[in-house]
């Protein structure tokens, strides 16, 4: 008689072995970890250096990112900004338009930024804006676009300051 073994029953043996073999590491990791001071002191380390890694990390894109922001500002200053009423409203609405699409995406926050500091430097009353913006804006953009306001010396934003000085 030939006995022939089905596929599933194979299936669940190798499944159950897995099982088996996961479980028994974990519980050998485990064991490791509570009873080898060696093995935590190394746990340690290695936790730590990697924390320190993040963190400089982190520290070096808020750098890369000030430095953006810093020549984005520069640039725009340099460009310049129209001065007719037709130009500012035609330019303030491309610029309003163009940020509101950018800011739908994570990795084009700081361009979406831009684009509403554009719109901000052409606005008759920009802390008007601003309130509108704090309302509409996502945190992150926001953010940026309160670094590129505090870059920008030439812009005027409170309650008794309504224009924008040039």
């Amino acid at each position: 008689m030939t006995s022939s073994v089905r596929p599933t029953t194979i299936a669940l043996a190798t499944v159950g072995a897995l099982t088996t073999g996961c479980l028994a590491y974990a519980i050998y990791f485990d064991h490791k970890r509570r009873t080898n001071p060696e093995f935590r002191k190394a746990l340690k380390r290695e936790s730590r250096r990697i924390a320190k890694a993040e963190k400089e990390e982190a520290e070096e894109n808020a750098d890369r990112q000030k430095q953006t922001i810093r020549s984005l500002v520069s640039s725009a200053q340099e460009e310049g900004f129209p001065s007719s009423v037709e130009e500012k409203e035609a330019y303030f609405m491309t610029a309003v338009g163009r940020g509101e699409s950018l800011c739908q995406n994570e990795s084009t926050h700081v361009e979406a930024a831009f684009s509403f500091y554009k719109a901000l430097k052409v606005y008759p009353q920009p802390g008007d804006l601003i309130t509108i913006y704090d309302k509409t804006v996502p945190k992150p953009v926001l953010d940026i676009l309160a670094d590129m306001v505090a870059f920008d010396g030439s812009l005027a934003i409170g309650s008794d300051a309504g224009t924008v000085d040039e």
